[in-house]
């Protein structure tokens, strides 16, 4: 899937991460967005939370306030990144990556690939993943 297989919903996912994080920026604390889209049609933000210990990435974040907002189905994320005014989307990382096979495996993830943007799923982003959640029905949390 390349950028022409994008639609209105991605472009608005995208803008979505793309404003919480203009927003809300703020150096050595926030520098990346993201925004899910779930089942409902709901569209729920988060930003990275830097700290001295440990910080959570924007994508957890996301996933978070949509499950504590009863959300368990989930249909689409994105992670945008903002250096120097500029908003780029960015590829999960690895822990984020586990994060979505335990939480949304069949989500499609906006991410670059060379320099364009696609879709994939999100179980075809880590080889072979830990399988703890394997019991859950595909995309549903605990």
């Amino acid at each position: 899937m390349g950028t022409d297989d994008f639609d209105a919903l991605d472009r608005e996912l995208i803008e979505a991460a793309t404003e919480v994080i203009r927003r809300n920026r703020r150096d050595g604390r926030h520098s990346v967005g993201a925004a899910v889209r779930c089942a409902s049609g709901k569209v729920y933000v988060g930003l990275d939370v830097e700290t001295t210990a440990y910080g959570p990435c924007a994508e957890p974040v996301a996933i978070g306030a949509a499950v504590s907002h009863g959300e368990r189905a989930f249909v689409s994320i994105v992670a945008v990144g903002l250096r120097e005014g500029k908003a780029a989307v960015l590829p999960p990382c690895g822990n984020c990556r586990q994060l979505l096979i335990d939480y949304a495996p069949d989500s499609t993830v906006i991410l670059p690939e060379g320099a364009k943007l696609v879709k994939r799923k999100a179980r075809d982003l880590l080889l072979l993943p830990y399988r703890r959640f394997e019991s859950d029905s595909p995309g549903n949390a605990g």
